[in-house]
């Protein structure tokens, strides 16, 4: 099995770890691929490794799976480089929370282990696409948690007149607006006050950043639906974010966001369970009164 090995900027106490897991992988029959800037980053630090490399913007096709090594943030850019070449992603949390990448490091072997045996399933997540500002993301559209468009260098709220299938939803006055897949209503969307949606959920959740009025809260509609937003500000610029990656915008046009035809291929191990993942994460049953409070 040919694996892709990606991360993003490693602390340098991470690099003898990537190291260790280049020269596990082999015993079990498992052939790295390493992004050539990390390739790059442990040779200055005596830990190079004779593996095939690839440029870390461009993942070559041919892999099985990608592995993805640090936090959410890098989880998110390494779908987003494969999704359209269908190549499946697994996520190894380098950083704090680990919703995406949700294996630990204490718990590599095994991983290597399942993968070896081919013992995992496959999850096909819902993926946005963003339509008006093509030139701006350089063609890279896709996002797999939401596409938000947020105030910028100002106290002034924006003003994002929104459209569900070229129905008139409503104006939301506000620091910013989030439309979120059920995998991305865990992240900011979760923050704002969004609901958390399985992710077996066909929908998708539109969310105000610190709106003006205070009766309007977050709506979710079928991920079928086409929706078109137009951002008005008067600073004249305005951020749209994808996932991690943003422009600044500073003219008024319409955006388009729908669901993408690719969907996100993520690789999980036995015993995986969404609900097991939110308990652990978001601390829920846990009594703040049986520790003590720092």
């Amino acid at each position: 099995m040919r694996i892709g090995i990606l991360a993003r900027r490693p602390e340098p106490e991470m690099l003898p770890l990537i190291a260790d897991l280049l020269d596990r992988m082999p015993h079990y029959g498992l052939v790295p691929v390493m992004d050539e800037s990390v390739a790059a980053q442990l040779a200055t630090q005596g830990l190079g490794r004779e593996v095939a490399t690839f440029p870390t913007d461009r993942v070559p096709a041919g892999l099985d799976l990608l592995i993805s090594l640090g936090g959410d943030g890098t989880f998110l850019r390494s779908v987003g480089l494969v999704a359209r070449q269908g190549i499946p992603v697994l996520g190894v949390n380098l950083g704090r929370l680990g919703f995406l990448a949700a294996i630990r490091t204490e718990e590599l072997d095994q991983a290597l282990a399942h993968l070896s045996e081919r013992q995992f399933t496959l999850e096909e997540r819902v993926m946005l696409r963003l339509e008006g500002c093509d030139v701006e993301f350089e063609g890279n559209t896709l996002a797999l948690n939401d596409v938000s468009f947020h105030k910028r260098d100002t106290s002034s709220m924006i003003t994002v007149s929104t459209f569900v299938d070229d129905r008139f939803l409503n104006t939301y006055w506000a620091d910013g607006l989030i439309i979120a897949t059920p995998t991305g209503s865990t992240a900011y969307s979760l923050s704002c006050g969004g609901p958390i949606l399985d992710p077996d959920c066909q929908g998708l959740v539109i969310t105000p950043v610190a709106p003006h009025n205070l009766n309007v809260r977050p709506f979710v509609v079928p991920d079928r639906s086409v929706l078109r937003v137009v951002v008005e500000t008067r600073e004249d610029k305005y951020l749209v974010n994808l996932d991690a990656r943003s422009i600044i915008l500073s003219d008024p046009r319409g955006l388009t966001v729908r669901r993408a035809e690719q969907s996100a291929r993520i690789v999980h191990l036995p015993e995986h369970d969404f609900f097991i993942t939110l308990r652990n994460k978001l601390n829920w049953g846990l009594d703040a009164r049986s520790g003590p409070v720092r």
